[in-house]
């Protein structure tokens, strides 16, 4: 998939005219994207329409209007979009309760080698992620993940650490919208 160019981008004044439609269109791309795994973790795979979103949506909220802080946003966000054959996703980990939110980030260090994508034939994929998201002694409540799958989309998503055992089935949508972020040059 093609990374998202400076040329792509309106002005966050042009942007705000247009945000309406821009949002709602992103929004129906997140939506078949959005994949919860068990009770605590959202798995929000990206394509080029959200992370061109959250790119815009950032330059409209700090009102970024100089080259530098743009490229910045875009050397950032695009970071989400990888190769075809790969799709990468935002993993968010939710816990209302922030006690109980930083005892499990401790307990949970090990996640990321425990996730996994189902394949058709049934071999579980592992991510790779961003190790600035992992620190020394818990795990970040947002990780940035990229699983290298090939052009068929996968059947599920799951974990299988000890203690966290679960398992999400995608739709026929979801898994067509993988498939064509897949395949996406």
């Amino acid at each position: 998939m093609k990374p998202i160019d400076r040329s792509e981008l309106l002005d966050y004044v042009t942007y705000g005219e247009h945000r309406d439609e821009i949002r709602a269109s992103a929004l129906r791309a997140k939506s078949v994207r959005r994949i919860l795994v068990g009770e605590h973790f959202t798995f929000l795979f990206e394509n080029r329409e959200t992370v061109r979103y959250q790119i815009q949506e950032m330059m409209r909220i700090e009102r970024i209007v100089k080259e530098d802080d743009i490229q910045h946003e875009l050397d950032t966000y695009n970071e989400l979009i990888h190769p075809r054959g790969t799709v990468g996703c935002t993993l968010l980990v939710g816990i209302d309760d922030e006690t109980e939110r930083a005892g499990k980030l401790r307990a949970w260090l090990g996640l990321n080698d425990h996730i996994y994508a189902k394949t058709p034939d049934g071999e579980l994929r592992r991510p790779t992620w961003d190790p600035r998201q992992v620190g020394d002694d818990r795990l970040s409540s947002v990780q940035y993940l990229s699983f290298g799958i090939g052009g068929e989309a996968p059947t599920a998503i799951g974990i299988g650490m000890p203690g966290i055992e679960v398992e999400t089935e995608l739709s026929g949508p979801q898994r067509e919208a993988l498939r064509q972020d897949l395949n996406a040059d």
